[in-house]
């Protein structure tokens, strides 16, 4: 069979994403040129490697054998890449995923530790949504993943074998509103309280909800402004822009400006954090990062 370099990293792209527009988003490539590489694999290989689904595509079985053998002949022809430029070995490279709001505090502190216990080791990270970071898990393309869930708290995902799920914190969802506003001064609000407020929220996508709002509020809230970054909307808050609601672990990232508060009379949201792997061994470098994300985590719990 004639494969190129080219559509084995469209056929990762593709797994990963979901779709072919946002493979082609990711890889600067048309629609249509994504969806060329695939058909010529699918030519090639003479076997369906995608069912096509209203919401995007998913893998079939033989496009998952073919992409396993993918993802290990890109490794390594990266590998072989970085020999040949002289990039040092190190301790190890792990490739880790984390959700938006992740990053700011779990991830970089994380991090931190981890330069400092074990600077040797590569660490490359990806931010997107869990159903995104699942994906990416499953092809391969990525080591661990922080991921987030709601009560039940079921399997991220329904494919065999099930993923590791280790279950980094529990957190709540609270009110951040700007220090100089009515509702500052307040130490507990109501749904009520924000009727007609100006709400900062991200935009939704296929795999993101609507991010920034409190879940259930009666009425049809008015967002007035959109940022998927987590610290763009709460440097909005302190800007006097609106509210938004946060994680309250994302305390230590809080800009001045930005007064965090729990709503009364409203069911309270929870959210969990938990770190996720293809089940098998890992290595001593993966380890590391593990203990490092369990250290903070639990810093973070208290």
């Amino acid at each position: 069979m004639d494969f190129t370099l080219v559509g084995l990293r469209v056929l990762r792209e593709v797994a990963e994403r979901g779709t072919f527009t946002a493979a082609a988003d990711a890889l600067g490539y048309t629609q249509s040129a994504v969806s060329r590489q695939m058909a010529t694999l699918e030519q090639a290989t003479g076997v369906r490697l995608f069912d096509r689904h209203p919401s995007g595509v998913r893998l079939t079985t033989a496009g998952h054998a073919l992409l396993s053998h993918a993802v290990i002949a890109l490794d390594a022809l990266e590998a072989a890449d970085q020999e040949l430029r002289g990039a040092p070995d190190g301790d190890g490279r792990v490739r880790l995923g984390f959700i938006p709001v992740a990053g700011a505090v779990l991830v970089a502190l994380a991090l931190e530790t981890l330069r400092r216990e074990r600077p040797r080791v590569q660490v490359f990270t990806r931010e997107a949504p869990t159903p995104s970071l699942v994906r990416t898990l499953r092809t391969g393309a990525l080591d661990l993943a922080v991921l987030t869930s709601r009560p039940p708290h079921r399997s991220p995902d329904t494919d065999d074998p099930p993923l590791h799920v280790e279950p980094l914190l529990d957190d709540r969802l609270v009110l951040a509103v700007p220090t100089g506003s009515r509702l500052a001064d307040r130490p507990n609000l109501t749904a009520e309280d924000l009727a007609g407020e100006a709400w900062i929220a991200s935009p939704a996508g296929v795999d993101e909800p609507l991010l920034g709002i409190w879940p259930g509020l009666p009425g049809r809230p008015r967002v007035q402004h959109t940022a998927r970054d987590w610290l763009s909307k709460l440097r909005l808050v302190a800007a006097g822009a609106g509210i938004t609601t946060v994680p309250s672990t994302l305390l230590p990232a809080v800009p001045s400006g930005v007064r965090l508060i729990a709503i009364d009379g409203v069911p309270e949201e929870r959210r969990r954090v938990s770190l996720a792997r293809l089940p098998g061994p890992t290595t001593a470098a993966t380890d590391a990062l593990i203990h490092a994300l369990r250290q903070q985590a639990a810093d973070l719990a208290e």
